[in-house]
C-alpha cells in the first residue's frame, strides 16, 4: 500500500513532486520539511538584513502584574467562606499565588527589552543591528516583543506549533513572525543569530534551551562569545544548584563563569551592552 496517494493528473500530465501536498506531508519528505524550516527563515532574515539578535526566553505562563493580581483576587473571592479547600481548589489557589510572584519578571523583561532596543537604534552602526528575539508566544516571550514595540523597534518571534500555544503574539511584526514544527530547527535559529541571551524564570522549555546554549558555549561549538544572563537569583538559585555541579566534578569551576545571574534591569542592561560593544562594535 502506498504511503501517500498519487495526485490527479492535470491537463493529462502528472503533478510535479513539489506540488504534491500528500507527498510533502509524508514521512518520506520529512527531510524536505526540515530543509524548508532551515532555508525559508534564512531567506527572510537575509532580506531584512538581520544578522544579530538578543534572545530573551522564559515561561509562557508568566502574566503581567495587573492580570495576575486580578485572577488571584477573583479566585480568592470565589473561595471566600470555605472552611476547607478541595485538592483542585488548593492547587488553583497555589498557582494563582505563584503567578503573582512571577509577574514582576514580566515587567522586568518589558523594560530590559525596551532599553536594549533603544540602545540598538541609537548605534547607527551599518554593520550590526541588534534585534530582540523571542519564542513568539505568550508570557515572557510576549513581554520581550512588547518591550521592543514600546521602543518603536522591530523584533523577531520564533514560534512553535504546540497544542496549548497557537499563533504569534501581537507584538511581533508580521514579516518577522515564524512558525516552526521542529524544535531543533527553532533552536538552531535561536542560537545561530544570537549575540546575547537572557533567560528569565521558566519551566522545562526554558531549562532545555538554557542548558543547550550553555553546552554549546562550553564545548566551543559556537565560534563566538555569547553573554548569557540568568535573570532572577531567587528563582535560579532555588531551582538549580550550579555550585553542586562543580563540587561533584561534573563541570569545571570555571564553567560557572559561562553565565551571569542578575536581579536588576540596570545590571543586565549594562552587562549585555558592554559585552556587545567590546566584542562586536569596537572590533569591527
Amino acid at each position: 500500500m502506498r504511503e501517500y496517494p498519487l495526485p490527479e493528473e492535470e491537463n493529462g500530465w502528472p503533478h510535479k513532486a513539489y506540488k504534491n501536498a500528500d507527498f510533502l506531508h509524508s514521512a518520506s519528505a520529512r527531510k524536505i520539511r526540515v530543509l524548508c524550516e532551515l532555508t525559508e527563515p534564512e531567506h527572510r532574515f537575509r532580506e531584512q538584513r538581520i544578522k544579530d539578535t538578543i534572545v530573551m526566553f522564559g515561561s509562557a505562563r508568566t502574566l503581567p502584574p495587573a492580570e495576575a493580581e486580578k485572577r488571584l483576587h477573583a479566585l480568592e473571592a470565589e473561595l471566600e467562606g470555605k472552611d476547607e479547600l478541595g485538592p483542585d481548589e488548593a492547587e488553583a489557589l497555589q498557582l494563582a499565588q505563584a503567578r503573582v510572584r512571577m509577574a514582576p519578571y514580566y515587567e522586568a523583561c518589558v523594560e530590559l527589552s525596551r532599553r536594549l532596543t533603544e540602545w540598538s537604534k541609537e548605534l547607527n552602526d551599518k554593520h550590526h543591528r541588534f534585534l530582540i528575539c523571542s519564542g513568539g508566544g505568550p508570557g515572557i516571550m510576549e513581554a520581550a516583543n512588547k518591550g521592543a514595540r514600546l521602543a518603536n523597534g522591530a523584533s523577531v518571534g520564533l514560534g512553535i506549533s504546540l497544542p496549548r500555544e497557537q499563533g504569534i503574539n501581537a507584538y511581533v511584526p508580521r514579516d518577522l513572525g515564524f512558525e516552526f514544527h521542529y524544535f531543533f530547527i527553532r533552536k538552531y535559529w535561536f542560537m545561530y543569530l544570537a549575540k546575547a541571551l537572557v533567560a528569565f524564570p521558566g519551566g522545562f522549555g526554558t531549562l532545555d534551551e538554557l542548558f543547550e546554549v550553555i553546552t554549546l558555549v562550553q564545548t566551543g561549538k559556537v565560534h563566538k562569545k555569547v553573554p548569557v544572563v540568568l535573570f532572577g537569583s531567587a528563582f535560579w538559585k532555588n531551582i538549580i544548584n550550579f555550585d553542586a555541579l562543580a563540587d561533584w566534578g561534573v563541570i569545571n569551576r570555571r564553567d560557572l563563569n559561562l553565565f551571569k545571574i542578575c536581579d536588576e534591569v540596570d545590571e543586565a542592561f549594562d552587562y549585555i551592552t558592554n559585552w556587545l560593544t567590546r566584542e562586536w562594535l569596537e572590533t569591527k
